[in-house]
């Protein structure tokens, strides 16, 4: 890897940064599945339903998406750490505001727009600063590591410490916890340094970051809509799909002008950067799925509250947790394809030991295995995937990969959420038929994703980096 001066840093100095980037990264998946455990709580207080609930949590996650690539695209301009600060600030304002809302238009434009955008802001920069300050691939597997293995255990561990304060206080304090967790993050972001500076010469592709933007909302929006209304379902798809095909026509034509487009289209002809993309998509979506399908099954067909449901999920976030802390030895032990296909294969089987043992026995110990096996294969494949996609691209693309590869991935939660979710909230006159449909479903998409990962090469990670 090129190395730009002011880019190297004592290593003490580049661990020191890596803490709130790690904070940052938890508190932003912790928002995306701690909500998961609020359904009754949040339903009953702002008098809503189960899925006006899931409607803020999708929105939530798809703003994330929709707005991760101009995020990424906007460190080049405006610098990675102002950009850093600034979406600190936004999200902290919309937790805030989410914990005073006294109904659900007001949750959804803290916790959802607010909170999303800030999110957008903020976490491009967490990976294209450890790309920059970690050039060998062990230290930025290392570092990968521990950042994907915050994000993972902030997921899974959303629901057990969001159950504890709603059951302990109120579901309005879960968002006064990640307001104060945001300002830990902003001191502790005073050791940051930025290793490239900003050029506020270049230019924003508004246009393209309103097509692209329009498209992802209005694909998922579409999603949610097929157990009310099918015409508008139909319509919102369709709409999607137009506009992220006149995206792709629009900045292809850009690049060709000579012009810098929101995404270079180059990115998109990476073979290996493409497969690990979709690995991540699925990852996030299995994640995020399971989550909400587990959580909703539990509170609204068994009759369990938040801290009950909380607790149900310890297990994936000890997988999660034990998978990470092991990831920078495996990633330098096992090829990557490896790691990621071992992944997927061990939560298809946690997936198919919850089918099992949830129809088989009405108790909470049914979760545990296949939770843990889930939390465990996911933890395992999280780390491979992003170093895969972060390490095939040169330093100045570092801002559009950190983008999109943070785009597809939350897209990927956002599609988990309405898709099982979707599947799940339909059927729940038939509670058990429903729930099998939706993990039915969730192990389906895990197929493509171990098919997606055979396709990636079989080399193991190089102690040098692979980015010339």
């Amino acid at each position: 890897m090129t190395q730009t001066p002011g880019t190297t840093r004592p290593p003490s100095a580049a661990r020191r940064m890596l803490v709130p980037l790690a904070l940052a990264q938890f508190i932003c998946s912790f928002a995306g599945s701690n909500m998961n455990v609020m359904i009754n709580d949040i339903s009953e207080d702002l008098d809503t339903t189960v899925q006006g609930v899931q409607t803020a949590i999708t929105v939530f996650l798809l703003v994330m998406a929709a707005l991760m690539i101009p995020g990424g695209k906007l460190t080049d301009r405006w610098g990675r750490k102002r950009c850093f600060i600034a979406g600190l600030m936004v999200y902290g304002i919309g937790a805030l505001l989410s914990a005073i809302s006294p109904n659900l238009g007001v949750l959804i434009l803290g916790n959802s727009i607010l909170e999303g955008v800030g999110t957008a802001l903020l976490i491009p920069p967490v990976y294209i600063l450890t790309t920059l300050l970690f050039h060998d691939m062990k230290s930025r597997a290392r570092a990968f590591g521990i950042i994907t293995g915050m994000g993972g255990i902030g997921a899974a561990a959303g629901p057990l410490i969001g159950g504890l304060i709603t059951t302990g206080i109120s579901w309005r304090a879960a968002f006064v916890f990640q307001a104060l967790i945001i300002v830990v993050i902003v001191v502790l972001s005073r050791h940051i340094k930025d290793p490239l500076p900003p050029d506020p010469t270049r230019r924003f592709d508004y246009v393209g970051a309103v097509l692209s933007a329009g498209g992802l909302v209005c694909l998922v929006m579409g999603i949610l809509q097929a157990d009310n209304n099918i015409t508008l379902m139909f319509l919102l798809i369709t709409t999607g799909l137009i506009l992220i095909a006149v995206f792709f026509a629009y900045v292809a034509a850009r690049e060709r002008a000579g012009k810098e487009p929101l995404l270079s289209i180059s990115l998109l002809r990476n073979h290996t950067s493409n497969l690990a993309l979709i690995t991540q998509n699925i990852q996030w979506l299995l994640l995020m799925g399971i989550s909400f399908v587990v959580s909703a099954f539990l509170q609204v067909v068994r009759g369990y509250n938040a801290i009950e449901t909380g607790i149900v999920f310890t297990p994936a976030t000890l997988g999660i947790l034990a998978a990470s802390l092991f990831a920078a030895r495996l990633t330098a032990r096992y090829a990557q394809r490896t790691l990621i296909m071992s992944g997927f294969a061990t939560t298809l089987a946690g997936i198919a030991v919850l089918l099992f043992f949830v129809r088989a026995w009405d108790t909470a110990w049914a979760f545990v295995p296949g939770l843990l096996l889930i939390g465990i294969g996911v933890g395992a494949m999280l780390t491979p995937s992003v170093n895969v996609v972060q390490s095939a691209f040169p330093e100045q693309q570092q801002g559009e990969i950190s983008g999109l590869s943070r785009c597809i991935s939350n897209l990927g939660s956002s599609l988990g959420t309405a898709v099982a979710g979707t599947v799940l909230v339909a059927g729940l006159t038939s509670p058990d038929r429903s729930y099998a449909l939706a993990m039915v479903f969730l192990a389906v998409i895990g197929l493509a994703g171990l098919l997606a990962a055979a396709f990636l090469p079989s080399n193991k990670a190089r102690t040098k980096s692979t980015v010339q």
